[in-house]
Formats: C-alpha cells, sequence, structure tokens
C-alpha cells in the first residue's frame, strides 16, 4: 500500500511541477523528493539530506533539504541550501523565511531583518513572517514595533480561522463530528477578537454538538 501511495505521489509530483516549474524536473529527481518529503514528515531529517544531497537545480528539493538542515542545527548548510533555492527562484517566500530564521539564530540580525523586510514586501499577510519580524525587533529592544508586527498577524489571523470553518463545514457533511468541533475549536482560538465570525463558529459547534 505505501508503495502504491508513493507512486501516486510521484504522479501528481510530476504533474504539478511540470506545470509551475521552469526547470521540469526528471522522474529520478521527482522520486528523491517524494522519498525526502516522507522522510522529513517523519522527523528524519539526517536522511532527507542524504537523499538529497546532490540535488542542486530543483528549488522545492533545495528548500526541503535547508529545512532538514536546519532542524539538524546545521546552519551553514542550511544557509547555502536557502541561498541557492532564492537564486534559482527569488519569489520563494519559503525559502526567505528560513533564510531568515538562520541569519537570526547566526546572530546576523541585519541580514535577518533585511530577508524578513523583503519578504514582508511581497507577502504582506504572511503570519509567519510577521511573528519572526516582530522577534526580531523585540531583539533589537524596538517593543512597539514588535507589537505592531503582531497586531497586523492576529489581524489575518482571522483568515486562517474561515478556513478552518470551512473545512468543518465539509467535516459535519462527511459525517466528520468529531474532525469537525476539533476544527472548530482551532477556528475559535485563533480569533484576535469579538467578530462576527465567532457567531459563525458558534452556531456550528451548537449545530454539530445536538445533532444525533
Amino acid at each position: 500500500m505505501k508503495k502504491i501511495l508513493l507512486h501516486i505521489t510521484i504522479i501528481f509530483l510530476i504533474i504539478l511541477f511540470a506545470a509551475s516549474c521552469s526547470y521540469r524536473p526528471d522522474e529520478q529527481t521527482i522520486r528523491l523528493y517524494a522519498r525526502a518529503s516522507d522522510a522529513y514528515a517523519q522527523g528524519r531529517f539526517a536522511q532527507v539530506s542524504e537523499i538529497l544531497y546532490a540535488t542542486n537545480k530543483f528549488p522545492p528539493a533545495l528548500i526541503l533539504r535547508a529545512k532538514a538542515e536546519y532542524f539538524s542545527g546545521d546552519l551553514e548548510k542550511a544557509e547555502k541550501s536557502c541561498r541557492r533555492a532564492i537564486k534559482l527562484r527569488p519569489s520563494s517566500a519559503e525559502a526567505s523565511l528560513y533564510l531568515a530564521r538562520i541569519l537570526r539564530e547566526k546572530s546576523d540580525l541585519s541580514g535577518a531583518s533585511k530577508t524578513i523586510e523583503e519578504l514582508l514586501a511581497d507577502n504582506p499577510q504572511d503570519i509567519r513572517a510577521l511573528r519572526l519580524a516582530a522577534d526580531l525587533a523585540s531583539d533589537a529592544g524596538k517593543f512597539d514595533e514588535a507589537a505592531i508586527f503582531l497586531d497586523r498577524a492576529a489581524e489575518f489571523s482571522a483568515e486562517s480561522a474561515m478556513v478552518l470553518l470551512d473545512r468543518a463545514r465539509l467535516r459535519w457533511i462527511a459525517g466528520k463530528k468529531h474532525d469537525a468541533l476539533e476544527d472548530l475549536s482551532r477556528a475559535r482560538a485563533m480569533l484576535p477578537w469579538d467578530t462576527p465570525l465567532l457567531r459563525s463558529i458558534s452556531n456550528l459547534e451548537k449545530i454539530v454538538t445536538e445533532a444525533n
């Protein structure tokens, strides 16, 4: 079953990357990426680096390798992988975010701040980037600026709550009561203040809870 799922995943990735990437990875590269993704999901970061060590032209693989290297504590390799991914795909928000995290870990606060500023210029609603920007501002003693970043992140978190509400509806329709309630609970916790969306969450919670 696992081999079948891996084969289906590989086919899906081939179609996806063929349509979206300027660089068209061959089937072997896709297979390596699929194997590495499975290892990453299981926390086997050293294995991810081993699988992808020679994959240097495929941005998604470089980013995955950089994340594995970052979580393994190898900041030098992680930085190199991130910078190579950004060179190949300058618009990669994921690579820029992890580069900023890496530079912060290396105490290069000016480099991290510059990277996160450039990321937010293109992705102003990126909650992860806003949180990191707040952390960097706090590191520099700019607490008022940090609060502004966190206020913006809190505002945009309502969008994520709406995603969970929509999924809760679908799960409820599919008969997955427990999963629907879990999504609703998470959506409620994400709301930064009392909004009309809170009433929608409460109403659906009541319907799901009271149903047989």
